[in-house]
């Protein structure tokens, strides 16, 4: 994927717009909650009951995402091979994680100062918009949409403009001390927050299914993957459910360690809001989602442990700068842009893995029927409650 891809229309309208809350309607309805303690200046965005018809466009963001997102297809649930050194060195450029095949990747190392620019634009844009809407009077999948994409636009924003970086985790927002998933460089309706405040000050007091946490990008491998859709009222629930599905099911998300089965450390985030009742909760969680092979998995453990975590940048290069570089050739023509050959040998192995998906035919157990209504009518998205 090239750098003139990103130059394409539809990633111009990302460039240029600065309006994001089109007036049109979508049906929605209010759920009971439970109740969570909210800090006072976060109880301003508490759900109230709705029916509101206006639904805020993120057609801008979806564009983009469809352009700089590199799909990695699901986990086989095999570790990626050791990686070599280069003839001649002893230094690896690029992806070392055995869970480097796994969740979507952003191509950072291609996203020009315009592009970056433009993420900053359409943050703020979108920070602003809730001085035009009362985001808790709107539909309540219409408002989880709007903090999962102001979130991981935040995230993919901070991160391009620190890049080349290999662990988000260091990067300094405006000279802070905290690391990026905790600094309040988020600024909406006068409060100042960070992405971890969104997930667990916002939206995971506030809605009581725990296909929420999937929503949210913390730009790093062992995290839930970045779709290529941005999140809408229409399609959340079923993006949810899909993105749940490729996590709970890959290496990233669940192992089996001799009689313990360990999980993502994203679920001990999660653990007070939604598995209070750890071993039993968190399981029947799983199984929601779990193909045949991880149910097998999880039935055969005995205690479930927060363990499984990878901290690099979800790129392709690992936020490094590879000074080796190869060139697409055809006869005695040289094509494209050069590919740093650690770029170049990820791609390689994504492609060596979809053949075996290919070769295998592994889909037995992938269908998964999470919700099955009268096929007559159009159906309406159901609501994340």
């Amino acid at each position: 994927m090239a750098k003139t891809i990103l130059k394409s229309a539809a990633v111009a309208l990302l460039l240029t717009s600065t309006s994001i809350a089109n007036a049109e309607t979508a049906q929605s309805g209010a759920a009971g909650q439970q109740s969570f303690p909210v800090e006072s200046e976060f109880e301003k965005f508490q759900p109230k009951p709705s029916n509101s018809p206006t639904r805020i466009d993120f057609s801008i963001w979806d564009d983009a995402l469809s352009y700089f997102v590199f799909p990695m297809g699901y986990s086989i649930r095999e570790g990626a091979p050791t990686v070599d050194a280069e003839l001649g060195t002893r230094r690896v450029y690029g992806h070392e994680s055995r869970y480097r095949l796994e969740g979507n990747r952003v191509i950072f190392s291609y996203l020009d100062d315009d592009i970056k620019a433009s993420l900053t634009e359409y943050r703020k844009d979108l920070e602003s918009t809730l001085d035009r809407v009362d985001i808790t009077k709107l539909g309540r999948n219409e408002q989880l949409a709007f903090w999962m994409n102001l979130h991981n636009v935040a995230v993919i924003e901070q991160i391009a403009l620190d890049y080349p970086v290999s662990q988000p985790s260091r990067i300094k927002v405006n000279g802070s001390d905290l690391p990026l998933d905790e600094t309040p460089f988020i600024t909406v309706s006068g409060v100042n927050m960070s992405p971890k405040d969104i997930r667990t000050k916002i939206v995971y007091p506030n809605w009581d299914n725990p296909k929420v946490i999937y929503g949210f990008f913390r730009g790093e491998i062992g995290g839930p993957s970045i779709l290529r859709n941005a999140f809408t009222g229409a399609n959340v629930g079923d993006l949810l459910d899909e993105s749940a599905a490729e996590f709970v099911n890959s290496l990233r998300g669940t192992q089996k360690n001799g009689s313990k089965l360990d999980v993502s450390k994203i679920y001990d985030e999660a653990r007070p809001f939604f598995f209070q009742n750890w071993e039993t909760d968190i399981r029947d969680h799983l199984l929601t989602y779990s193909n045949a092979e991880v149910t097998s998995l999880i039935e055969r453990t005995s205690e479930v442990r927060a363990r499984l975590y990878e901290t690099d940048v979800s790129d392709l290069a690992n936020g490094e700068r590879d000074p080796n570089y190869n060139f697409v050739v055809s006869g005695e023509n040289v094509k494209g842009l050069g590919l740093p050959s650690s770029i170049q040998r990820l791609l390689r192995e994504h492609s060596q893995k979809l053949q075996k998906i290919e070769k295998d035919k592994d889909l037995q157990g992938r269908v998964k029927i999470i919700n099955v209504g009268d096929l007559t009518k159009p159906k309406e998205p159901d609501e994340v409650e």
